[in-house]
């Protein structure tokens, strides 16, 4: 065995959600430089056809489609419209950072909604297409809040805990059908999810210090995690949850944001 051939994607079909930016942008161009076909999904037009823009001027294939994955019926239609799907990257998420005393009940359901409801119907649709099928491999990123909290991440948390608890369950249930199923869980990343940090250079500076590397993440940083999941190199793994977090949980130390 050649174990470079682990990683190879080519001849792979892959949807990643959220492709528009950050993450999922970097994650559609690292799936497609490793040869997988790639369809950028995005619920901004606009973007998702410049992410397959961007990795069809690497070489490789993409093209763009639209979607709110809180609608049922899109996720259905787009999913289940696909002539084939091996991997299934999924990145969107929003944060309300509040104290959770004075999250209003419209902020509570607009980040469930999105970040656990959206979750839920993208891993069923493609479940039940990669169960029928006999193969498959999702990966969902969930974040280090799925394991430790701080002020004004509550609601957040909760939803990227329940995301992973909802992968594991798929593990256990979709593994005698051959797919595998995983979260990733990043620290700080620099995207537009996170401006509102950057923005306040002493917040931005306490982050960086908290990880053992002393500094933020790029998205282009996770793009390993997701080809490492996504490939046969992962054959063995599921039900996981990857730290890419730049020892951030492995360190104590607390700060409290400006709230």
């Amino acid at each position: 065995m050649n174990y470079r051939d682990l990683f190879d994607l080519s001849g792979k079909h892959a949807l990643v959600v959220g492709a528009g930016s950050g993450i999922g942008r970097a994650s559609a161009a690292g799936l497609a430089d490793f040869g997988a076909q790639v369809i950028c999904a995005d619920v901004h037009a606009e973007t998702a056809e410049a992410a397959a823009a961007e990795v069809e001027g690497r070489g490789g294939k993409a093209r763009a489609v639209k979607i709110d994955i809180t609608q049922e019926a899109q996720v259905r239609d787009l999913i289940g419209g696909l002539p084939a799907l091996d991997v299934l990257v999924s990145t969107p998420s929003i944060n309300v950072r509040k104290p959770l005393l004075d999250i209003t009940v419209e902020e509570f359901q607009r980040v469930v909604d999105l970040n656990l409801k959206g979750s839920f119907l993208v891993m069923r649709e493609a479940g039940k297409r990669m169960a029928a099928q006999g193969k498959g491999s999702l990966v969902f990123f969930s974040s280090i809040r799925s394991q430790v909290v701080e002020p004004g991440q509550g609601v957040y948390a909760a939803t990227k805990a329940g995301t992973l608890q909802m992968i594991r369950a798929l593990a256990a249930e979709l593994g005698p059908q051959g797919v595998r199923a995983n979260a990733v869980a990043p620290g700080v990343v620099e995207t537009p999810l996170t401006a509102q940090i950057k923005n306040q250079p002493e917040w931005y500076r306490a982050y960086a210090e908290k990880g053992a590397l002393g500094r933020w993440a790029q998205p282009s940083e996770m793009v390993g995690a997701v080809v490492y999941l996504a490939s046969d190199a992962a054959s063995f793994v599921t039900g996981s949850l990857l730290y890419v977090d730049g020892g951030w949980t492995a360190v104590d130390g607390r700060f409290t944001p400006p709230l």
